[in-house]
């Protein structure tokens, strides 16, 4: 009898938590977004700081394992230092760090400066000619612009070796929180500022990004913000079908995103573009990076410290995906929730401007909210006394794209030759990137390097000291070429006996995958 009773009790917590779960299913089944929301204006403005106050967190949390941890998660075991002095000894001894809010900030300031139409050109050129320096695909495009290749050129994998890297990604958030409930209208943005510096899954990072802060705004649901914001990108993406399964392992793993990170690691974690990535644990891809987003902020289930935690101890850019997930969950429930212990790390510093910028925190949670306030408008919402009217959108897909189709890294190659007469690389294969340095006492010094394929002028480029901002990131590459032999020369046109052209590795690409 006592069995009976017990099994019947056991069939019972069964049932309930199925119909419990189906219940649940159901709801975010048939969750959408509406036609409209109403906040007040000090909602808006609160979910604004929450956004740019997070970013500034989570970036603080994850910078002292930045890179540290590659192609490994960061055991529980493994500190991650936090006090209330973080973000200001970071602004005191690095500033550095928050070059993924300064970047941000270069767009945020074109548009106050030219409006809500400002062209492409507009932030292009102000990107160039800012003060900070940049990395990979950033760099790639400075230089491409600063030789006069606009935008989108700038940023496509064939002008730009590093066009699916996480750039954007991390430097996007300004147009989900200048759009709040419009995520088109933020892809528009990004359309216009990604592509300055990425193509395909590169630039896909700052749409998905950006598509989660608009999101947040009018859902409290972070499952359902993370899977329409994904609706932003194509579905035969390698991007959109990495993160789609991050999502999915989600719903098949809900209380271990280790094992979702491992089957992450497993599918997703070759890097085919960035130079730097390619046959090392070190990957800065877009997607990869995107798939820590979406974990942190799932398996966070709207902890603050949860979140960005996990984000961080996904390793790779610890400290930019800390800082996306912890600027998306202080959007949704806005600065007055972020709680005191992260909050108080900001009072000493939200008048002084970040490095390179004369915007402070408090400066961008003003222009910020006025910006929205704008897009609203312009998107045929409207302000009403106190209310914001804010007209929502459906999230549709932006154009397909993709980069390095057909390619596939096959071999490292060690070169650590200065360039002179009679230098060469041999190859087989139908693309080649070539790593390297310039050295010379004088730092304007350029070297222009005459650089043939089979004897064939593919390029006579300027190549700046590797110290200069207007470097170049890679000394050569070049893709879609026929499928055999090839031979790179040099013709120096401009040697002096105090510089160096050296290269030091090539990455060899085929168009079938290594065996």
């Amino acid at each position: 009898m006592k069995k009976q009773v017990l099994a019947a009790i056991f069939i019972a917590i069964l049932l309930g938590a199925e119909v419990a779960c189906s219940s649940t299913e159901k709801r975010n089944k048939n969750q959408r977004i509406p036609d409209t929301v109403t906040l007040t204006k000090e909602t808006l403005k609160d979910k604004i700081k929450g956004g740019w106050a997070g970013k500034t967190i989570g970036c603080t949390y994850g910078g002292p394992v930045e890179f540290l941890y590659n192609g490994t998660m960061i055991q529980d075991y493994v500190p991650i230092i936090w006090n209330k002095d973080r973000v200001k000894w970071y602004y005191d001894n690095f500033p550095g760090l928050y070059d993924d809010i300064y970047v941000n900030l270069t767009f945020v300031e074109v548009f106050e400066r030219l409006g809500l139409e400002a062209p492409a050109d507009s932030f292009a050129i102000a990107f160039a000619h800012a003060p900070y320096p940049l990395w990979h695909a950033n760099q790639a495009a400075r230089y491409n612009i600063l030789q006069g290749l606009r935008p989108p050129e700038s940023g496509h994998w064939l002008n730009n070796p590093h066009a699916d890297d996480i750039d954007f990604q991390i430097e996007a958030d300004f147009a989900g929180l200048m759009s709040p409930g419009m995520p088109n209208t933020a892809s528009q943005i990004t359309d216009k500022t990604g592509h300055i510096m990425n193509h395909g899954d590169g630039w896909y990072g700052g749409v998905f990004v950006a598509a989660l802060y608009s999101l947040a705004f009018i859902s409290d649901d972070m499952e359902f913000v993370v899977k329409e914001a994904l609706k932003t990108i194509p579905p035969e993406s390698s991007f959109y079908q990495c993160v789609n399964d991050a999502i999915s392992w989600y719903e098949e793993f809900p209380d271990d995103w280790k094992r979702n990170w491992f089957e992450c690691e497993k599918k997703w974690s070759s890097e085919i573009g960035c130079p730097d990535g390619v046959f090392v644990p070190f990957n800065i891809d877009a997607k990869i990076n995107s798939a820590y987003v979406a974990i942190g902020l799932l398996y966070g289930k709207k902890d603050f410290f949860k979140t960005i935690d996990i984000a961080a101890r996904c390793g790779q850019d610890s400290d930019c995906n800390a800082a996306t997930v912890a600027g998306v969950l202080g959007t949704m429930i806005g600065y007055s929730q972020i709680p005191e212990k992260w909050k108080e790390s900001l009072y000493e510093i939200e008048d002084r401007d970040f490095e390179y910028t004369d915007i402070s925190l408090n400066d961008i949670y003003e222009i910020g909210f006025k910006h929205a306030l704008l897009v609203v408008e312009q998107q045929e919402g409207k302000t009403d006394g106190d209310q914001v009217i804010i007209n929502c959108q459906q999230p549709t897909a932006v154009a397909y794209e993709k980069s390095f189709e057909g390619h596939f890294p096959i071999e490292k190659k060690p070169v650590n030759q200065t360039i002179s007469e009679g230098f060469s690389v041999n190859f087989e294969g139908i693309g080649i990137v070539l790593k390297g340095s310039v050295q010379c006492a004088d730092a304007n010094y350029i070297a222009q390097v005459e650089m043939y394929i089979d004897n064939v002028l593919a390029e006579t480029a300027e190549l700046p000291v590797s110290s200069s901002n207007a470097r170049r990131v890679d000394l050569f590459w070049q893709y879609q070429l026929p499928m055999g032999e090839h031979t790179l020369t040099f013709k120096w046109l401009n040697p002096r006996s105090d510089a160096q052209v050296t290269a030091t590795e090539a990455i060899i690409y085929s168009n079938n995958p290594s065996r």
